[in-house]
């Protein structure tokens, strides 16, 4: 074999040893980058999430109010606003791992996706905080990555307490501050239980419905989450996230 053949050998394995290199680094970068991108929300408060920033956009000059928003420590949050929202939501959440299976194969053999039967609010703050509203496989598939990365980097309590102050409670409202004080003037530690399942109810469309001016469906659903509520033994199945 000529040495003009052997330097091109030698080439050759050069280049795909680069190609390995390549093709394991990237996955491996991609996993880093997005633990990255999740870890550090567990310690810190979001000063933001992208369904506000999507928001605050739209609105940017019109006539809207600016989005309302301040993170509260779990702490100050109303353990019956806590409970109202895994009532209505996800009762399954103390034991699930992110997703409830139950759940997601009935929508399938339905056929239809709910808007919320088979959405965890694990998921829900994937979607939430990080992504953009949408059914595209790319979007299911980046808020089911980041699902896991969630329920396996923070405990249960730290993803509830950032979903109470990322969901939307009303056109522009966003977390249990700004829904306790502009929906009843009070501080979210005071909220009751008829507050907490009134502002539970809204959850799927609080842009078409109010927790302060409730129509007739929101009370019948806020009812029936209270009676969820007393299912589920009231508070002390807090203990159990």
């Amino acid at each position: 074999m000529s040495g003009k053949a052997r330097s091109g050998r030698r080439r050759a394995r050069r280049l795909g040893g680069w190609r390995w290199r390549i093709a394991l680094g990237l996955p491996l970068l991609a996993v880093m980058a997005s633990v990255a991108l999740v870890l550090p929300w567990r310690w810190v408060a979001p000063p933001t999430s992208a369904f506000m920033l999507r928001d605050a956009a739209a609105r940017r000059g019109t006539d809207a109010q600016p989005i309302a928003y301040r993170w509260i420590p779990w702490e100050r949050i109303s353990p019956q606003l806590a409970l109202a929202v895994l009532a209505a939501e996800d009762q399954k959440f103390p034991t699930h791992r992110g997703f409830d299976l139950v759940e997601i194969a009935r929508a399938v053999e339905e056929r239809r996706e709910r808007s919320r039967g088979a959405s965890t609010i694990s998921q829900q703050v994937a979607k939430n905080l990080f992504l953009w509203p949408g059914r595209s496989l790319m979007r299911k598939g980046a808020e089911a990555w980041l699902t896991l990365l969630i329920e396996l980097l923070w405990p249960k309590q730290r993803i509830l307490e950032v979903y109470l102050n990322v969901a939307e409670f009303g056109n522009g409202i966003y977390g249990a501050s700004a829904a306790s004080w502009l929906h009843f003037g009070v501080a979210p530690r005071a909220l009751s239980l008829e507050q907490a399942c009134l502002l539970a109810a809204v959850l799927p469309s609080p842009r078409r419905m109010s927790a302060s001016r409730p129509s007739e469906y929101v009370r019948t659903r806020a009812g029936e989450i209270e009676q969820v509520v007393e299912s589920l033994g009231g508070t002390a199945y807090l203990s159990r996230i």
